[in-house]
């Protein structure tokens, strides 16, 4: 099922670069959850406003975009990101979110993320846990869990390398998971708390 929604994605991500509205609007569904999220961690409250600028922007260059659903998915949280950081400098304050935990872990992605990672924190805690990782890793976890890139759409974003991202996600995914409960020992299909990445490596490389 989730297949066949990621292709009929694709098929609308080409319709509404030919002016398709009712696909614009399906891509709009899909996307803007993931960035209002994404913009919420970054800016708290202001985030609508941030992604209405963003989509703005989207909107008025989607024509000119080259590239897959996940290109274009990443593409948006490219211009979401600047948005959000051209918000800061005018405001002349730090990064901080208002944004309701409980919408943040149940934003997380279920595909080539490290989603495990999260499992079982106390939703009271998962923002203020990421907020506390180091600014890179950071925005790894939330680009990797709350976006849903991969690591080498998430290095596009950032502007790093695949590799970066890969170990910036693990180090920070390793220091949320320090602070979790440990699972308890009748758990049935207990999970690593970070899997592996489909473009290569547990992001462990160099780690110490």
């Amino acid at each position: 099922m989730a297949r066949v929604e990621e292709d009929e994605l694709g098929r609308a991500l080409r319709a509404a670069q030919d002016g398709d509205e009712e696909s614009f609007r399906m891509l709009y569904r899909d996307v803007q959850p993931r960035l209002i999220r994404f913009a919420g961690a970054l800016v708290g409250g202001d985030a609508e406003d941030v992604t209405s600028e963003a989509w703005l922007q989207i909107a008025r260059d989607l024509p000119s975009f080259r590239g897959d659903l996940d290109g274009f998915r990443g593409w948006t949280a490219t211009i979401t990101r600047h948005r959000a950081l051209d918000h800061l400098r005018r405001k002349s304050r730090r990064p901080g979110s208002d944004l309701p935990i409980e919408e943040l872990v149940s934003m997380a992605a279920d595909t080539d993320t490290e989603v495990d990672a999260l499992d079982g924190i106390a939703t009271g805690d998962a923002l203020r846990l990421i907020g506390e990782l180091p600014p890179d890793q950071a925005e790894a976890v939330l680009l990797r869990v709350v976006v849903g890139l991969d690591a080498k759409s998430a290095g596009k974003v950032l502007g790093k390398r695949p590799g970066a991202v890969r170990t910036a996600a693990y180090r920070g995914l390793r220091r949320l998971a320090e602070r979790l409960p440990a699972p308890r020992e009748d758990a049935a299909d207990a999970r690593p708390l970070v899997r592996g990445d489909k473009s290569g490596g547990t992001g462990a490389e160099g780690v110490t």
